[in-house]
């Protein structure tokens, strides 16, 4: 099973910016926690960042056919991205949707997900821990399916 981790803008700040909201580990420490557990179930992990949408977009693209399923933390895009919500419906693979903090606790303008909809589920609030039960979840549900 191969599984691809899609990270958004300002992921690459991961334990430099805001670290009270986001945690003080760094993009690349969270992505190795997630590659460790993945060996640990059997599962090919690839992990993508970019600030860039078009890139996010054609990285979207690019999986098809190349993968079984998507993790996406489309960060700020979340909110703002009818293409990155395209193209995840496109690819037609299923897609969890996960962020480090509880967006619903957050500033009003977070609240809404125009990616959530095109996923099979979204998890928030458990810091780095959030993309461990975003793997497990999905690597559950292409087993059962």
């Amino acid at each position: 099973m191969k599984i691809n981790i899609i990270n958004g803008p300002n992921l690459a700040l991961l334990g430099k910016r805001e670290p009270e909201v986001y945690g003080k580990n760094g993009l690349k420490e969270i992505m190795n926690l997630v590659i460790a557990r993945g060996k640990e179930l059997d599962i090919e992990i690839e992990t993508f960042q970019s600030d860039i949408e078009g890139e996010l977009v054609q990285y979207i693209g690019n999986c098809m056919g190349n993968t079984d399923g998507l993790i996406i933390n489309p960060a700020a895009y979340t909110h703002t991205s009818v293409a990155i919500r395209d193209a995840i419906k496109a690819s037609d693979l299923p897609c969890v949707e996960v962020h480090l903090s509880n967006t619903m606790a957050r500033e009003e303008f977070r609240h809404t997900s125009l990616t959530a909809g095109v996923c099979i589920g979204q998890i928030m609030g458990f810091g780095a821990y959030s993309y461990i039960l975003a793997l497990e979840g999905l690597a559950k549900q292409l087993t059962n399916n």
